[in-house]
């Protein structure tokens, strides 16, 4: 595995203190990975707005591309895919039923009881399929490539509020933990005796015995971590030390700036009418 990515940022440590510090740095498998945090969040929300600010087949399906080859670059395209597609499944059927039997429109492909299927409907449900992927993969992309840890440390190295990057850090890891948590209750539940694989009311009446453990692992866990945080001075006045930080080359900003244009531009195209 490649060695951490990371600047060490106090001059005055002890080679013995500089290893242990750099110890803290996430590994960076891929060069992608090695990318400022704030870069990737960049090309997560170009990806995400973007999608929809473009309009149409050709920009969405662009971006779709670009993703994967970024997933690609980065050695998680088969995971990143499979993810996107689970995620977006559910949403991805009520779209296409809702906007394919209930969007009006003049050409009917087909009549189900009183529903017309009608090309309109069937080319909104479409584009929207595609826009859904698109930001699926930019928001799965960033998780999946970006350590929360490295993530906090820059935003508070720009000035961040060290309150506002735990909320943000806090939001990133929370999906995955609950789903995290939910297959480890599944597990103890099950082998509890509790019938969690039979029919659909089986499944339905074990849901119960999964939600309430959830919620209350969540919110010891919340608690648990409040009080670890204060116990290390998070609620302490005035900008902090930070010992490490990712590194953030010239090029990067500059693709940036040049990515926020780019999404600006194409959102006032698309208010204006010319896209």
């Amino acid at each position: 595995m490649p060695a951490p990515v990371g600047v060490i940022l106090a001059d005055d440590l002890d080679p013995a203190d500089a290893r242990d510090i750099a110890r803290l740095v996430p590994d960076t498998p891929s060069p992608y990975h090695g990318l400022n945090p704030l870069t990737k969040a960049v090309i997560a929300t170009v990806g995400s707005i973007g999608a929809f600010a473009a309009g149409g087949y050709i920009g969405p399906i662009g971006l779709n591309l670009v993703m994967l080859l970024l997933a690609f670059r980065a050695g998680v395209l088969g995971q990143l895919v499979r993810i996107s597609l689970l995620l977006t499944t559910p949403i991805a059927v009520s779209v296409v039923l809702v906007s394919v039997f209930t969007r009006a429109g003049r050409t009917v492909l087909f009549e189900i009881g009183p529903f017309d299927a009608t090309v309109e409907g069937v080319d909104f449900a479409a584009q929207t399929l595609v826009r859904l992927f698109a930001i699926s993969l930019s928001i799965g992309l960033f998780v999946m490539t970006t350590h929360p840890r490295a993530f906090v440390i820059d935003l508070e190295r720009r000035g961040v509020s060290p309150r506002v990057a735990f909320v943000a850090v806090a939001t990133i890891e929370a999906v995955p933990a609950l789903v995290e948590r939910a297959g480890i209750i599944g597990e103890s539940q099950r082998a509890r005796g509790l019938d969690t694989e039979g029919s659909l009311r089986a499944r339905l009446r074990g849901l119960l015995p999964l939600i309430g453990p959830v919620i209350i692992g969540t919110l010891t866990d919340v608690e648990e971590r409040s009080l670890a945080l204060e116990s290390r001075a998070f609620s302490r006045p005035g900008r902090r030390h930070l010992l490490w930080a990712m590194p953030d080359a010239p090029w990067e900003r500059v693709l940036r700036w040049v990515l926020l244009a780019g999404l600006a531009a194409t959102a006032i195209a698309r208010v204006s009418g010319r896209i």
